[in-house]
């Protein structure tokens, strides 16, 4: 699949397909012409594998944007064999930057909660780019409730540079909205699988973020801020978003060394963008192999490692002080 959005660093990528499909287009080939094709597909091939896997932080956090990258209703329509999506949280409205529905995958019945940005303007406006409101995790979390109840898992993909920041969400209780879903999702009796798709940014993220198992797509980032926020903080301009980047640690190599995720799930050759298929597969295979993994745990066994995964993030140590008591530093 040849993106419509070109990455700067992807311009001899499509210098070469192009060059590849003019001698693919040329009538009755001949066995140079059979040879130059085979030739350019494996330096295309080449190519792809040198640039993408030698991705600074802030070309990954291009490819985690790109237009072209398959979003939440992409991987539902591909995965899911079906869809029954439920709307609104029962107190403001229907939130469209986060899609909540029953679904089936290769017979495992899932609630399954995905946050999308849109393809187009219109839906885009509609779902605010990714950046949900407080009715949007209300709405979330009622579900994955009601999910607990019938006792199916739960799958959240997550893909948002962040939750909405307007005054309205802040006066609809933003901050503790996010917070009470953290603190309820932890204590959901039943298998909890979450895979950031693209964008995990701040606490929008991580509020459908807390799960038994937490995955993160190869040229994806999960971040505390977005690079251009922490650049003008630091440096009081976003120009420095590269510098950002690099000091955020947000990779997945980078998380799974600190154990905050999981798993690094690997994207086709080129990114996701380049073939949604094939990433749609994999993601169905992760999704499917640790639904059947955690399916074999008891709710207290569930609960008890959710707890001590979480609890486990991050070193801190203690010191005793002048009067003899324990400070954590």
């Amino acid at each position: 699949m040849k993106p419509q959005y070109v990455l700067p660093f992807e311009r001899p990528i499509v210098e070469l397909e192009e060059q590849l499909s003019k001698l693919e287009g040329q009538p009755n080939p001949t066995p140079a012409t059979l040879d130059a094709i085979r030739n350019v597909r494996v330096e295309i091939a080449k190519l792809k594998r040198e640039i993408f896997e030698n991705l600074n932080p802030w070309e990954t956090v291009q490819v985690a944007r790109h237009q072209d990258r398959p979003q939440a209703r992409d991987y539902i329509e591909l995965v899911c064999d079906e869809f029954i999506e439920l709307h609104g949280d029962r107190a403001f409205g229907d939130d469209r930057a986060i899609n909540v529905g029953f679904a089936k995958i290769d017979g495992h019945k899932v609630l399954l909660v995905g946050q999308h940005k849109g393809r187009n303007l219109q839906e885009r406006n509609e779902c605010l780019y990714g950046c949900a409101h407080p009715e949007g995790y209300r709405k979330a979390l009622q579900k994955m409730e009601l999910a607990a109840k019938f006792k199916l898992p739960i799958v959240c993909l997550i893909d948002t540079p962040g939750a909405y920041p307007g005054i309205g969400a802040e006066e609809r209780g933003q901050a503790y909205t996010i917070a009470v879903n953290l603190r309820n999702m932890s204590m959901l009796p039943v298998p909890i699988v979450c895979i950031v798709i693209g964008e995990g940014g701040s606490g929008g993220a991580l509020g459908l973020g807390i799960g038994d198992y937490v995955g993160i797509l190869q040229f994806a980032y999960y971040s505390v801020i977005s690079p251009e926020g922490c650049a003008g903080i630091l440096w009081k301009s976003v120009k420095f978003a590269d510098k950002a980047a690099q000091a955020l640690k947000f990779t997945g190599r980078d998380l799974l060394k600190f154990g905050i995720v999981d798993e690094v799930i690997a994207e086709p050759l080129g990114a996701a963008h380049r073939d949604h298929r094939a990433m749609a597969s994999t993601l169905k295979m992760t999704i499917l192999r640790n639904l059947t993994s955690l399916a074999t745990l008891s709710s207290e066994q569930l609960l008890e490692r959710r707890y001590q995964k979480f609890r486990n993030i991050g070193d801190f140590e203690e010191t005793l002080i002048a009067n003899g008591a324990a400070q954590a530093n």
